[in-house]
């Protein structure tokens, strides 16, 4: 790593962009950071939620404090109930039960301690004022019991979530025959860790085998098709000789789960995917693609190659439309380089204007420390691009060859 951070210096200076990946031309780094990257500047989007989570909380305390000063200051005709009364159900959804309690106990506490410094404890209108705030104080703490629970049962749905995630799309181990494996799953939909699309990594006989897919729909049905897929893909990664071999298999094992489900639980549709394979002991890299979006190859220079099929394919379970066999299209894979395979969610995600995402262009003439860095800067770019409104989940696998 020391060694090729120095090469690079050789070519032409260096230093990381704000995303973690560096551009040509730039500043070299400090000498007593070395080749590490520079510390992020704060996000402003990230600092502006920080602020606006601080004053929503600090928000009950303020309801009480406006609510004291203007019983206190006003005439006795006027009053600040509905402060006091909105300071405690303020409490609820974001404080602890003992948080809301003691909300409840201040805004009612400032409601006495005024009243009696005015001497109007006993009016008919002080009275109805405190069993206001009173009632309101008690539904507080019931509102905040509610939603704990419903938190706890969020959690544990969550958890469930989470495992199915690593039970059907397990993360890649960050070394696999000698090579740096990062892989990244970012879902559109809000709180959901799995969907249509998938990424598996298998050593084996033959190579480092790697398949990237999406599975044409959503819910348990794309879930089912994608483990159908992975399971396919470990077995025949192991067993076949050749890739094209692999591809079939995915193709025969999708007909045959496809013909054993019936009615709404059937498979309808298609999965998209591309298939890669690293041999061991040869700088080169052999791609099959069934109508998926092609991989990109970053040098260690910075140039980005797409690794495009001459022989375009229809994507896999849409076999009854026609055969043909699989071309395998064959690409050098040197030393420091860096193979990108991505779904569909990366480059057709569009900003407000409804233009696209394009990960060659923005990655071209970049590079980075490691795949880690490359697809957390492709994540936190693609959320940008978007605004933090993406359509479609995104898979996102990188192999890197020291």
């Amino acid at each position: 790593m020391g060694q090729q951070a120095g090469e690079q210096r050789a070519e032409g200076p260096y230093e990381y962009d704000r995303f973690g990946g560096r551009l040509p031309g730039d500043p070299v780094p400090d000498p007593g950071l070395g080749d590490a990257p520079r510390p992020r500047p704060a996000d402003p989007d990230r600092r502006r939620i920080s602020k606006a989570r601080a004053f929503v909380r600090a928000l009950p305390a303020l309801l009480i404090v406006i609510g004291g000063c203007y019983d206190y200051f006003t005439p006795s005709d006027f009053t600040a109930s509905p402060l006091f009364t909105a300071a405690p159900l303020v409490a609820a959804p974001l404080y602890s039960p003992r948080g809301t309690v003691l909300t409840g106990v201040a805004a009612l506490a400032a409601v006495l301690t005024i009243h009696l410094k005015l001497g109007i404890v006993l009016n008919v209108g002080s009275v109805t004022e405190v069993v206001t705030v009173a009632t309101a104080a008690v539904l507080a703490v019931l509102i905040n019991l509610l939603v704990r629970r419903s938190d706890q049962r969020l959690a544990s749905v969550r958890e469930i979530a989470e495992s199915a995630q690593r039970a059907v799309l397990p993360e890649p181990d960050e070394r696999i025959a000698g090579f740096d494996v990062a892989a990244r799953y970012e879902a559109a939909q809000a709180d959901a860790f799995i969907g249509g699309d998938l990424y598996a990594v298998q050593d084996s006989p033959h190579g480092v085998r790697l398949v990237v897919g999406d599975v044409r729909g959503k819910g348990m049905g794309a879930v089912a098709a994608v483990a159908v897929v992975i399971g396919a893909f470990r077995e025949a990664a192991e067993q076949e000789a050749t890739l094209e071999a692999v591809a079939q298999r995915l193709e025969r094992a999708l007909a045959r789960e496809g013909t054993r489900r019936e009615g709404l639980d059937a498979f309808e549709g298609f999965t998209t995917a591309v298939l890669a394979e690293i041999p061991h002991g040869d700088e080169a890299v052999r791609i099959v693609n069934r109508g998926h979006p092609p991989p990109l190859l970053l040098h260690a220079d910075g140039t980005l190659v797409p690794l495009a099929a001459e022989d375009p394919a229809l994507p896999l379970g849409m076999g009854e439309l026609g055969s043909w066999p699989d071309r395998a299209v064959e690409a050098g894979f040197p030393k420091g380089a860096t193979l990108l395979l991505h779904t569909d969610g990366l480059s057709e995600a569009r900003d407000e204007r409804g233009e696209f995402y394009d990960p060659a262009a923005r990655l071209a003439g970049r590079l980075f420390p490691g795949p880690d860095a490359l697809l957390a800067a492709l994540a936190q770019e693609v959320r940008r691009h978007t605004g933090g409104g993406t359509t479609d989940d995104m898979a996102l696998l990188a192999v890197r060859r020291p």
